[in-house]
C-alpha cells in the first residue's frame, strides 16, 4: 500500500495542515498525489515530489450543476490515480469521495474532519436542519467496512457515536494537525505593554465580539494592553464579519486589526497572551502554535480548545460566552507576568510530548496502514 491521494478543498490549507504528513509519507516510500483547488501553492507542493491536480470546487457553494461537475471530476481523478488509500479532509471532499468510491477500484478511505464547523455549532434553524440532513447522509455513506474516520477531539467522537453515524471501531482520535516546534518557538523578550492576540478567521463564532468587549473594558478601566485581531474575514462562511464592522472597532481605539498574516511565528513572537474564545473547534492549530511558542492561552471551555488548554496549567479555560470571566482571566495574566511565563513554558512541554508534527504524521500513517 504505497499510493496515497489527498483530497482537500484548498491548497493553502493542505500546506498549513497536511503538507508535513505528505512529506513524511514520501520519505517512507509512498507516492503522494493531491486533488485540490490550486491558488498560489502549486510550486511549493510540487517541490516536495507531490503531484498536484487542480480541482474546481466551491467550498461553500451549492449550485446543483456545478456540484455534479465537481463530483464527476473527483471520480475521473480517482480512476486515473488508482490510489491505495484516499485521504479526504473536510465536509465536501468526504461526501464527494464517499459518493464516487463505489464506482472505483479504491476500497480504502480515510476521512478526516478538521472540526464539525458552522452547521454543527450554530443553533440557527438552517444549521439544525442541515445538521439533521447530514447525519442521515453520513449514516448512508459511512456503512463500508473499508472506511476510517479521523476526529480531533473526544466531543466530536461522542457526537458521532451518540447519533449512531458510524461504529466506534471505525473512528480514530488524532489530535490536530501537529506543529513545527522548530518554527514556532518562544521569544524571550517581554513586552512593556502586554499584547493579547486573537488569531483566527474573522467569524462571529470565533468569539470576536466577546474579545472586543473585553478590550473595551480594559480601555474604560485604563488598563494598558493591546488587543489585536489577526486574520481575515471568510466570506464563504455565513458567520463572517464585515470589513466595515472590523474597521469600526479599530476606529473606536479598543482593538487593532492586523489582517491576514503570512508569517505567524513572527506574530506570536510579538504576543504576550493568546485568546481564542471560539464557540467550538476541532483542534485549533492556532492554539497549538501559541503553546509551541511558549504563550499562555485563554479560551472558552468548549470542544477542541479544552483538548489543548489544561486549566491552570498552560492557560485558563472560562465558561462559554462569559465575558466577565474572560476579562478576569486576561487581567490575571496581564497583572501576573510570572504566572504568564510559567503557563507558556508548560504549554510548550505539552506540545512536545503530544502534538509535534512528527507525532501527528506518524499517527496518520499508522492509521492508513490500520485499515483492513
Amino acid at each position: 500500500m504505497n499510493n496515497i491521494l489527498f483530497i482537500v478543498t484548498e491548497d493553502w490549507y493542505f500546506v498549513s495542515h497536511r503538507l508535513h504528513i505528505a512529506i513524511e509519507a514520501i520519505e517512507k516510500g509512498y507516492k503522494v498525489t493531491i486533488l485540490t483547488k490550486v491558488s498560489t501553492h502549486r510550486s511549493l507542493i510540487e517541490s516536495f515530489g507531490i503531484k498536484v491536480i487542480h480541482w474546481s470546487i466551491n467550498r461553500s457553494g451549492y449550485n446543483f450543476f456545478l456540484e455534479i461537475k465537481t463530483i464527476y471530476a473527483t471520480l475521473v481523478v480517482i480512476r486515473e490515480v488508482k490510489p491505495d488509500v484516499i485521504h479526504a479532509v473536510a465536509l465536501k471532499p468526504i461526501v464527494y469521495t464517499s459518493i464516487v468510491r463505489g464506482l472505483t477500484r479504491t476500497k480504502l478511505s480515510v476521512f478526516a474532519f478538521g472540526g464539525l464547523g458552522f452547521i454543527f455549532s450554530s443553533s440557527s434553524y438552517l444549521a439544525r436542519l442541515s445538521r439533521n440532513i447530514l447525519i442521515i447522509i453520513f449514516k448512508l455513506l459511512f456503512k463500508s467496512s473499508k472506511i476510517l474516520l479521523i476526529l480531533q477531539n473526544q466531543d466530536d467522537i461522542d457526537f458521532f457515536i451518540k447519533n449512531k453515524i458510524i461504529k466506534h471501531e471505525k473512528i480514530i482520535l488524532i489530535r490536530g494537525a501537529g506543529v513545527d516546534m522548530q518554527v514556532f518557538k518562544p521569544n524571550k523578550s517581554v513586552n512593556e505593554i502586554p499584547v493579547i492576540i486573537l488569531p483566527a478567521r474573522m467569524l462571529w463564532d470565533k468569539g470576536i465580539s466577546e474579545f472586543v468587549d473585553c478590550a473595551k473594558r480594559f480601555q474604560e478601566n485604563g488598563i494598558a494592553a493591546r488587543f489585536c485581531l489577526v486574520g481575515s474575514p471568510d466570506f464563504h462562511n455565513p458567520e463572517s464579519i464585515s470589513v466595515n464592522r472590523l474597521e469600526d472597532w479599530v476606529e473606536s481605539g479598543s482593538v487593532e486589526w492586523w489582517g491576514q498574516q503570512s508569517n505567524m511565528p513572527e506574530v506570536y513572537s510579538k504576543a504576550t497572551i493568546v485568546c481564542l474564545p471560539s464557540y467550538r473547534e476541532g483542534f485549533p492549530k492556532s492554539l497549538l502554535e501559541a503553546a509551541s511558542s511558549g504563550l499562555p492561552i485563554v479560551a472558552f471551555d468548549v470542544p477542541g480548545c479544552r483538548e489543548i488548554v489544561s486549566d491552570g496549567v498552560n492557560g485558563l479555560l472560562i465558561p462559554f460566552k462569559n465575558v466577565d470571566a474572560m476579562h478576569l482571566a486576561l487581567l490575571k495574566l496581564v497583572e501576573n507576568k510570572a504566572l504568564s511565563i510559567r503557563m507558556g513554558t508548560k504549554g510548550r512541554k505539552i506540545v512536545e510530548m503530544n502534538f509535534s508534527q512528527d507525532i501527528i504524521a506518524s499517527q496518520t500513517i499508522e492509521a492508513w496502514n490500520s485499515i483492513k
